[in-house]
C-alpha cells in the first residue's frame, strides 16, 4: 500500500463520523457529502504527515466548510424560504443500517433538525459540535471567531431553542400514539384525532414549492388538516410504516410511487410535531425500496 492509498484508507475510517457531523449541521445529504468531499480535497493538499490528530483535524475542516455553506445560504436568501423539512433518514421498522445509525445516534429527529434551521450559523455549529459530538468550546471558538466563553453562550442559547424537540425514546410508546392518530384519521373521527395531539402541535409540510408548502399550529387545526389529507388520498394510495430519523413515521405512495414521508415527534404521550416531505424531486433521491 503506497502513501496515498494509506491516507485514503485512514480518511474512509473517519467518513461516517464526518458525514454525521455535516448532516446534522446542514440537514441535507447532498450538501453533507459535498462537505466531506471538500475535506478529502483539503487533506490531499495538506501535509498529512504533520497532522497529529487526523480525526480532530478533519472534523474542524468539515465544520468550517459547513459554516461557510450556512452563511452562503443566508446571503442568497433574498425572500423567505417558507417551510423546509430537512432530508429525512428513512429506514425499515426493523431498524437502520450501520451507515444510517451513524447519522442518527443521539436521536436526531426531524423536528430537532427543523429547529436547528432557525438558529444562526454560529449557534448551530456550536450546539452540534459541543452537544452532539463533545467538541470542547476552546476548539470551536476559532471556527466561529468567538472567545470560548462567548461560544459557550452560543450553545446555551441554541440549547434553549431546541428544548422539547427531542422525541420520546420508547418506540413502542411512539407507535401506540401514532397508531391511534392514524386510526382516527382513517375513521374521520375529529375528536379522537385532537386527543392524540398536543395543544401546541405543529405540522410542517414541504412540497418543494413556496406557494404550497405550509405550517399549521394547534391541535384542532392540525386535526382538520389530517382529515383533509385522508380524504384526498384516493384509491391509488397506500402507506407503509417506517422509521424516520429513528422515530416512528410513515411513507405514503400513490400509484406505486413515493408521495410523502411523514415523521412524528411524540412527547409525554401526545404528538407534538408532524413533519411532511412531499417534494417529488427530493423523494426520488431517497432509498425507499426496503421498507417491507
Amino acid at each position: 500500500m503506497n502513501e496515498k492509498e494509506f491516507l485514503a484508507a485512514r480518511f474512509e475510517e473517519h467518513r461516517p463520523h464526518l458525514r454525521a457531523v455535516s448532516y446534522r449541521i446542514l440537514g441535507s445529504f447532498s450538501d453533507a457529502d459535498d462537505a466531506v468531499q471538500e475535506a478529502w480535497v483539503r487533506l490531499n493538499r495538506s501535509d498529512a504527515a504533520a497532522v497529529e490528530n487526523l480525526g480532530g483535524w478533519l472534523t474542524t475542516v468539515v465544520a468550517r466548510v459547513c459554516l461557510n455553506v450556512l452563511r452562503s445560504r443566508e446571503t442568497r436568501r433574498e425572500e423567505p424560504l417558507g417551510v423546509h423539512v430537512p432530508d429525512p433518514v428513512v429506514s425499515s421498522t426493523l431498524g437502520a443500517d450501520p451507515e444510517q445509525e451513524a447519522l442518527l445516534a443521539d436521536s436526531v429527529g426531524l423536528a430537532l433538525l427543523v429547529v436547528l434551521q432557525t438558529l444562526s450559523p454560529a449557534e448551530r455549529l456550536a450546539f452540534v459540535l459541543h452537544d452532539m459530538f463533545a467538541v470542547p468550546f476552546d476548539e470551536i471558538a476559532p471556527m466561529v471567531d468567538r472567545t470560548p466563553t462567548a461560544t459557550r453562550q452560543l450553545a446555551s442559547r441554541a440549547r434553549r431553542r431546541v428544548r422539547g424537540a427531542a422525541p420520546e425514546p420508547d418506540l413502542s410508546q411512539q407507535r401506540e400514539v401514532v397508531d391511534a392518530f392514524l386510526a382516527a384519521a382513517r375513521d374521520g373521527d375529529f375528536e379522537r384525532l385532537v386527543a392524540t395531539l398536543h395543544p401546541d402541535v405543529v405540522l410542517r409540510a414541504d412540497t418543494g414549492s413556496a406557494a404550497s408548502s405550509h405550517e399549521v399550529r394547534g391541535a384542532e387545526a392540525v386535526a382538520d388538516q389530517a382529515l383533509q389529507f385522508s380524504r384526498l388520498a384516493g384509491p391509488g394510495a397506500s402507506s407503509r410504516p417506517a422509521l424516520v430519523n429513528g422515530a416512528v413515521g410513515q411513507v405514503s405512495f400513490r400509484d406505486g410511487k413515493p408521495f410523502s414521508v411523514l415523521g412524528f415527534t411524540v412527547a409525554a404521550g401526545r404528538i407534538v410535531a408532524l413533519d411532511i416531505l412531499a417534494d417529488a424531486d427530493r423523494l426520488a433521491q431517497l432509498d425507499l425500496v426496503d421498507l417491507d
